[in-house]
């Protein structure tokens, strides 16, 4: 008799357990850098990145760059949003910032020039797509005068939309410019929540432009929602998810939206009262995955779900998923050069910050220099951590056996501190742990913030001395 072969996408590939999640959610790190980006120093400057820089020249082997622009304006706010942007409709703004962008990427383009290959690009912001047709048009031009791309077969190259900028034109043009992949905020369709968050965003708008996208041979459509919204309930969100999912995206995340009026001057105007309890938050999460399981969808990690076809579902099988600045990425240990302001990139054993004002930022380029505001090189034993947190992150297992060989080290008293909470953890039920691995269970999984945070030592010795930071989300 033959065994059964399971399909892929009907594999569980996360597990849910209310109980665990109240137990274990707190305020913790997203990972998308390591050590996180509060961690950077003012004391890291422009000379500490070129100094990177030619550490990655003088390298042997020659990697494909990644390259990363923000484009900070947005017609209107957003009240959810905590995104680095400037609200505005005065469009001779962006005439300026665009200015002074490409002086930006012409100085990097200076830097890399030789090894300025670029396989992934991704637009940010704020609202990339203010920028209108010409003005991307001339961009873009721009960035291949100083970089040299890779054929679009190849290449990775993402643009942030919002629906409500765009027409089924626009998107054609996107992708005629050399774009291949979009990713669109949905947040909910009910117009009462929509109201609540000032995003009136019709759906027949989102789907249109869904469509557009696949008549465009756009090569993936990732859709952005969000729960524990104002006014959102278990109905409006259940009802978005099935629409969503009619609409066929290849990815699909889902955020938990985290109310830190103290950081973000918008959701000031979010009234608390409006807001789902914790239970009710928890419901909608079990919501999500439930409904994106039984539709097929592979959980990544942290708040991504996509197609077992999807590259991102591919290369997490194959262990080639990395997870930097705008997420989860398959193309892994490729440095990352980012342009704009607040942008932030990270060559060699460094990451690097821009400046966040526009001011501070024109500054910097009318001297002709770098607009970096600070940053940090990274130790050796930054080094090891970054690494064994990417393994978790993005293949919810480390070998321990490789670590060790890797980094020269006797991995159970390196980390024994680590260890002892990872035991506790482990008869939790999050991860199974032996002398050779530390894997996740499905379980665990939806909690990989907390068992990547028993290796933060920067957040361990913060909490020896002073309670929780308040500029962190909850990890459910």
């Amino acid at each position: 008799m033959s065994a059964t072969v399971i399909p892929i996408s009907v594999l569980p590939s996360v597990e849910f357990d209310a109980p665990l999640i109240r137990k274990l959610n707190q305020l913790g790190p997203r990972y998308t850098s390591y050590p996180t980006a509060d961690r950077f120093s003012g004391t890291f400057g422009i000379a500490d990145y070129e100094r990177a820089v030619a550490g990655v020249r003088a390298k042997a082997e020659k990697r494909a760059l990644s390259l990363y622009l923000h484009i900070p304006f947005c017609n209107t706010v957003c009240y959810y949003c905590g995104c680095n942007k400037i609200v505005t409709k005065d469009r001779s703004k962006a005439v300026t910032y665009l200015d002074y962008l490409k002086r930006e990427v012409a100085m990097q383009g200076r830097l890399f020039a030789g090894m300025n290959q670029i396989e992934q690009l991704h637009f940010g912001g704020g609202t990339p797509t203010y920028l209108s047709d010409e003005q991307m048009d001339d961009l873009m031009a721009h960035l291949r005068r100083w970089f040299d791309f890779a054929p679009d077969t190849v290449g990775e190259y993402s643009i942030e939309i919002d629906p409500r900028t765009v027409s089924r034109e626009r998107i054609h043009t996107l992708r005629r410019q050399g774009f291949n992949r979009l990713s669109l905020g949905v947040q909910d369709f009910d117009p009462i929540v929509q109201k609540a968050v000032n995003r009136i965003q019709p759906e027949q708008q989102t789907l249109d432009i869904i469509a557009a996208a696949r008549a465009a041979d756009f090569r993936s459509v990732s859709v952005d929602l969000i729960y524990g919204l104002p006014k959102q309930t278990l109905t409006t969100i259940g009802q978005t998810l099935e629409k969503v999912i009619a609409a066929d995206p290849d990815r699909i995340a889902i955020y938990n939206y985290a109310h830190m009026p103290h950081l973000f001057k918008p959701q000031r105007r979010i009234a608390e009262e409006d807001l789902p309890d914790a239970d009710t938050k928890l419901e909608m999460l079990f919501l999500c995955i439930r409904r994106l399981n039984e539709a097929g969808y592979v959980y990544i990690g942290m708040d991504h779900f996509a197609k077992p076809s999807d590259d991102l579902a591919v290369a997490q099988r194959e262990g080639r998923l990395h997870r930097n600045f705008q997420g989860y990425s398959t193309h892994a240990e490729a440095d990352l050069v980012s342009c704009g302001v607040s942008a932030i990139s990270a060559v060699g054993p460094t990451y690097s910050q821009n400046v966040k004002t526009l001011d501070a930022y024109y500054d910097h380029i009318d001297r002709n220099e770098l607009p970096v505001a600070r940053g940090i090189e990274l130790k050796s034993d930054d080094l090891l951590r970054r690494q064994l947190i990417q393994h978790l992150m993005c293949n919810f297992e480390l070998s321990i056996a490789d670590i060790a060989q890797t980094f020269g080290i006797d991995f159970e008293n390196y980390f024994a501190p680590e260890l002892e909470k990872l035991r506790v953890m482990q008869a939790d039920g999050l991860i199974t742990l032996d002398e050779n691995w530390l894997r996740v269970t499905l379980k665990g999984r939806l909690l990989i913030r907390n068992i990547c945070m028993t290796f933060d030592t920067y957040l361990n010795k913060q909490r020896a001395s002073q309670p929780e930071p308040l500029r962190y989300s909850k990890t459910i």
